[in-house]
């Protein structure tokens, strides 16, 4: 059995870096009670095949965590067409033909995902979505899903499910390449038809990380700024066919080097790409736009109409990657940036701490681990207590430190600070604590950044009462707010679904009350 922890991993099962996607910050706001609201993808199905997995998925505007969850399946549109059951086994109930209600055997915790994002959410266990013997190629209906906390609905979504035909696309094997940053590279892009029918047009969908851009602007794709979402592309593929063409990439001047940055494209049908994509602009994502420019164009392939939707039966072969090779030296240093404030005993005063990158290169550890690129240490100072500090941030057993996660992508240029409320609990002059960025920590994948190239200024003082003349840090000066308006989001669902807001309701780093 998959390890429920995993699974719950929200959008784990992704797995792929993200596309850069610009927001705004947004401003802060009395709490109302946590909003959850879910996604239940389209789906289309192979007549006469094992159907595919689905999960519920709920986003939320901060972490939170509910008990006592069910959810109920109502598929009587689509009756004696589909069914659906439980992958794992759970407790499921079907109260009447084509209703399916399962309890979750867990409480389901709602977090955030890329550390950094401000994207919060879960997902239930899984169930499988099967054609039945009369289902027939055009047949169509809907599912509607309700979350249920306590016997009671919180929410609910309706989506689509279509019968179609099955194909099978391919990606070609992977290709590596090279280039110092700033640099340009021309990858190929190649899709085949391993399948036994002709594919009527198909859609690409690109995983680029942050460095990878594109100047190009063609008509048939989507864009958002200088990085490529996706490609549509009407050209028929036959049995055993094979389309190709080219794709040039710029590389950022920001690129960290030496470094091995990873793209990929994934091939889909029009059918799953619909159902990937329908729900973007419902769900608030930041416009795409199509290219201004000429259509890209593949090898010379015979086009026709339409005939009936499809979804590919074996995706697990669908993607073509690119692994660029960045040459050259191009780092980071990462300096910590400390705060000093005044008060008298019982007062709270607020520190604005944290580290900016100074460059010359934007530090991206954007992996599936969603693991942060460095840990920031916060010392308080003698005679203070932390009575409000941000939620990315644990006391060390033991300590008066604070550990605090960072994004996993740090842009060159920008500041990261975030604001600790102290309680004066005695006028200590000069009380000093530490901020220290690039911290030691015991994490999976490490405690973070270790190549820094100034290690010397990677901590800086938290001051409470200086003396005169004492400043805030080892830059000599007051901490450089604004946390940079970015946000970095997964490919797949995450990408076409959330797409940088998606059921975002908050974008801002929350505050925990400790004392």
């Amino acid at each position: 059995m998959i390890e429920r922890s995993h699974r719950r991993r929200w959008l784990a099962w992704i797995g792929v870096a993200g596309v850069f996607l610009a927001g705004t910050a947004t401003p802060a706001v009395a709490a109302p009670a946590v909003e959850i609201r879910p996604y239940f993808q389209d789906t289309t199905l192979a007549a006469n095949s094992s159907g595919t997995s689905r999960v519920l998925i709920l986003y939320a505007d901060r972490p939170t965590a509910l008990s006592d969850v069910s959810v109920r399946y109502d598929y009587r549109t689509l009756a004696g067409k589909v069914t659906i059951a439980p992958e794992q086994a759970i407790d499921c109930a079907a109260p009447e033909p084509g209703v399916l209600l399962c309890t979750e055997p867990d409480d389901i915790e709602i977090t955030e995902g890329p550390p950094g994002s401000g994207i919060y959410g879960s997902g239930t266990e899984p169930v499988r979505i099967t054609p039945t013997d009369e289902a027939k190629t055009g047949d169509s209906g809907e599912v509607k899903v309700d979350l249920l906390v306590a016997g009671q609905r919180r929410s609910g979504y309706t989506s689509r499910v279509r019968v179609g035909e099955g194909v099978d696309l391919a990606g070609a094997p992977f290709t590596t390449h090279s280039t110092p940053p700033g640099g340009k590279v021309t990858v190929p892009l190649v899709v085949a038809n391993v399948g036994a029918k002709a594919v009527e047009g198909f859609a690409a969908v690109f995983d680029l990380p942050y460095s990878v851009r594109t100047k190009d602007r063609f008509s048939n794709c989507l864009y958002t700024d200088d990085y490529l979402i996706s490609c549509q592309f009407d050209e028929e593929i036959p049995a055993g066919g094979r389309l190709a063409t080219t794709l040039d990439f710029q590389l950022g001047k920001d690129t960290y080097a030496p470094s091995n940055q990873s793209a990929s494209a994934y091939f889909m049908t029009r059918a799953d790409f619909e159902d990937l994509y329908r729900v973007r602009l419902d769900a608030g994502a930041r416009a795409a736009i199509p290219g201004s420019g000429p259509r890209l164009a593949l090898t010379d392939a015979p086009k026709q109409s339409r005939q009936a939707d499809q979804t590919d039966v074996g995706p697990g072969n669908n993607y073509t990657s690119w692994v660029i090779k960045i040459t050259g030296r191009n780092g980071t240093d990462l300096v910590a940036v400390g705060d000093t404030v005044q008060g008298g005993a019982g007062a709270v005063v607020t520190a604005t701490v944290g580290f900016r990158n100074n460059g010359p290169a934007t530090l991206d550890r954007v992996n599936g681990d969603y693991e942060a690129a460095t840990h920031t240490d916060v010392e308080l100072p003698p005679g203070t207590t932390a009575t409000e500090v941000p939620d990315n941030c644990g006391l060390r057993r033991g300590t008066r430190t604070y550990q605090c996660s960072s994004g996993m992508l740090l842009l060159n240029g920008k500041s990261y600070t975030m604001d600790f409320r102290l309680r004066i609990d005695k006028v200590v002059p000069n009380a000093r604590g530490a901020v220290h960025v690039n911290a030691p920590c015991e994490c999976p994948a490490g405690g973070g950044f270790a190549d820094d190239l100034k290690p010397a200024n990677d901590r800086a003082w938290l001051t409470v009462n200086a003396a005169s003349g004492q400043g805030a840090g080892d830059d000599g000066g007051l901490p450089v707010t604004g946390v940079p308006a970015v946000l970095f989001a997964a490919l797949g669902a995450l990408l076409l679904v959330a797409g940088g807001g998606g059921y975002l309701l908050s974008r801002r780093q929350r505050t925990r009350f400790v004392a």
